[in-house]
């Protein structure tokens, strides 16, 4: 039987206290007045969840158009919530780390699976550098691909660790074959209450593993190619994204791109992720592809470092087809970024025009 948004499970924690509702309403209230600001932010959103409303009003993360603010049922959340403790077999009791920003779904999230599922929650600054002590033992924790690569020597006692909101570099992937955690890449979004698919990234002898969905979910591709998702316990609505992708299965697949980044050169239709996939074990300094118009092309291909010169090695793009090589390079001291650390491409090529 599946719980209801307004209980609170008898074994769940914070930060090693047990808390019913009306008790969690006054830590709720406490850290909107006393806390450090990501505290302060845990506490709002304490206050939404346990107020008699059956939504909450959560953020975009503004990484793919304009942020925006989305209305999501509290049952829809306790639904998400659920079916990650399935997948993931997590039971009452289990000790979780919460090292996100509260402000956008993955941290919310985090909350809400700890007071319906009843973990034991620990919650720290969502640093890039997450403050946790690595010698006490966790068996769940989410992370953006920066929190791990900075956390590669404390996973140890960590179980199991998703990570979402960036993709997981080659590189990242190869230091994650030697880690005792089992580290799984998450696909999700604000509109469908966190992930609805996961792929394993280490421990797994099928290296290349596709994203696969979890129970109650059903997906499919439209005329562009781009995931649609039909998730009746996550969004009262069918959710057509903008991800190309190639459905391996009906419960399989593999993202290529985003439709709105491709880019048409000379009638070739190329998508900037995989470019990217190519370059990042050749270039050193983050950067990006995009493209600008040509009057042969249609489209060209740009590279864009973060870095105070534009001169890069043409060995570079010895990995990359011809079609695919950047025509101009352009550069830029600092990318300009959402407010949870995703690149803003687009703010980012704005600046450089400027």
């Amino acid at each position: 039987m599946t719980p209801t948004f307004d209980k609170i499970h008898l074994r769940f924690k914070l930060n090693g206290i047990h808390y019913n509702h009306d008790e969690l309403k006054e830590v709720g209230y406490s850290l909107v007045k006393e806390g450090e600001d990501y505290e302060q932010i845990i506490g709002h959103f304490l206050l939404d969840w346990l107020d008699d409303h059956d939504y909450v009003i959560t953020n975009t993360s503004g990484s793919t158009g304009l942020p925006k603010s989305i209305k999501i049922k509290k049952q829809q959340m306790v639904n998400s919530s659920v079916m990650t403790g399935d997948f993931f077999g997590l039971q009452p009791g289990d000790k979780a780390l919460h090292c996100l920003p509260s402000q956008y779904i993955a941290g919310k999230m985090m909350l809400v699976r700890a007071m319906i599922l009843g973990l034991e929650l620990d919650m720290v600054s969502p640093s890039t550098i997450p403050a946790y002590d690595h010698h006490k033992s966790y068996d769940f924790c989410a992370m953006i691909p920066l929190q791990i690569q900075n956390s590669l020597e404390r996973l140890e006692d960590i179980k199991t660790v998703i990570v979402g909101g960036a993709r997981v570099s080659k590189s990242l992937k190869a230091k994650l074959q030697k880690v005792r955690s089992t580290v799984y890449e998450t696909y999700g979004m604000t509109e469908t209450v966190s992930h609805i698919a996961v792929r394993q990234l280490n421990k797994t002898s099928y290296s290349n593993a596709h994203f696969k969905i979890l129970r109650d979910i059903s997906i499919s591709k439209d005329d562009r190619d781009c995931l649609v998702i039909n998730a009746p316990e996550l969004s009262d609505d069918v959710v057509v994204t903008n991800d190309v992708i190639n459905l391996v299965s009906d419960t399989e697949f593999d993202i290529i791109g985003r439709f709105d980044n491709m880019i048409n050169s000379g009638g070739l239709k190329l998508f900037p992720e995989v470019i990217e996939a190519k370059l990042q074990d050749t270039i050193e300094t983050r950067f990006f592809i995009t493209s600008e118009s040509d009057n042969d092309l249609g489209q060209k291909v740009v590279l864009v470092l973060e870095a105070e010169t534009n001169t890069i090695d043409p060995s570079v793009f010895d990995t990359l087809d011809k079609f695919e090589v950047p025509k101009v390079v352009y550069n830029i001291p600092k990318f300009i970024e959402t407010p949870n650390k995703k690149l803003h491409r687009k703010k980012t090529l704005e600046a450089i025009s400027k």
